[in-house]
C-alpha cells in the first residue's frame, strides 16, 4: 500500500483517494463507539476498535492471532486515513504491527496532503491501533475475544403494538442498533398520543459509561424520533448493573 499511494503522481490524486477510501469504510457499530476506543488528539472524533481470530497454522506451523480492525470518524478526509490504516493492518499479527514503522507516512507521500493537525492525528491513530494490538498479544485471543451473546441473552425482535407506530419504531431502532440484554418501553401519555415515554433498557456496551453518554447515544440513535415525542425518561443500565 505505501508503493500504491507513493505512485500516484500529485497531492490532488492522493487526496481523492484518501476520500474514496473513506466511502468504503465499512460503517463502524455505534456501540463500539465509546471512550476506551477514541483517539485522542485528533482534529475530529475518531474511534478504533479490533477483534481478534486465531489462524490455524499451515504445514505443522504454530497457531497464530490475527487482528481485523474497524473505525470511524466524523471527518470526511479523517476518516479517509482511519480505513488506509484499517486496510493496512487487518489481517496481521500482533507483532507484524507493533513493527510497522510511523514513517511510512513519508515514504508513502501521505504526509504530504495532510495538515500539521492531520498528521499528527495520523500518528495517533496509528499509536492505539499498536496498543490494542499489544494488549490483545498480552492476554491471548480467549480473553480478548467475548462472545456477547453466550455470555447474555441479546434481545433480537419485539411484538409490535397495532396502532402504536411511534411505540414500535423507537422499540425497532434500539434493537437493531443497540442489541440490548433488556428493554422495557410504556406510553405513559395521557391526553396526547404516543407523545410521552419511560425506557428501560440494559446494554453491555454501557459498561463504565456516564449515564449523560448513555443517554446521549440513545438520542443519536432514535434521530428524528426524538422530534416527534415530548418526553422519554431513560433508565440506562449495563448488565452488572442490573
Amino acid at each position: 500500500m505505501t508503493k500504491a499511494f507513493s505512485s500516484i503522481p500529485d497531492e490532488k490524486m492522493r487526496y481523492k483517494q484518501l476520500l474514496y477510501m473513506a466511502n468504503q469504510l465499512k460503517p463502524m457499530d455505534p456501540r463500539l463507539m465509546v471512550p476506551e476506543n477514541k483517539v485522542p488528539g485528533c482534529l475530529s472524533t475518531v474511534f478504533v476498535d479490533c477483534v481478534a481470530t486465531e489462524k490455524k497454522g499451515e504445514d505443522g506451523a504454530a497457531d497464530e492471532i490475527v487482528l481485523d480492525y474497524i473505525g470511524e470518524s466524523d471527518g470526511l478526509l479523517t476518516k479517509g486515513l482511519v480505513a488506509l490504516l484499517v486496510r493496512g493492518l487487518s489481517g496481521c499479527t500482533p507483532e507484524q504491527i507493533e513493527k510497522v514503522n510511523p514513517e511510512f507516512i513519508n515514504a508513502a507521500k501521505i504526509s504530504q496532503s495532510l495538515t500539521p493537525g492531520r498528521n499528527n492525528g495520523f500518528l495517533n491513530m496509528l499509536k492505539v491501533m499498536k496498543q490494542k494490538a499489544a494488549a490483545v498479544n498480552s492476554v491471548g485471543v480467549d480473553e480478548a475475544i467475548v462472545d456477547e451473546e453466550q455470555e447474555v441473552e441479546i434481545i433480537t425482535s419485539f411484538e409490535q403494538i397495532e396502532d402504536k407506530p411511534m411505540y414500535n419504531e423507537i422499540m425497532n431502532r434500539l434493537i437493531n442498533v443497540l442489541k440490548p440484554n433488556k428493554i422495557e418501553l410504556v406510553d405513559i401519555s395521557q391526553k396526547s398520543y404516543e407523545s410521552h415515554f419511560n425506557l428501560i433498557i440494559v446494554v453491555a456496551a454501557f459498561e463504565n459509561l456516564p449515564i449523560e453518554k448513555r443517554k446521549q447515544i440513545i438520542f443519536l440513535v432514535l434521530g428524528d424520533i426524538m422530534e416527534k415525542i415530548q418526553d422519554l425518561e431513560i433508565k440506562a443500565m449495563s448488565p452488572d448493573e442490573v
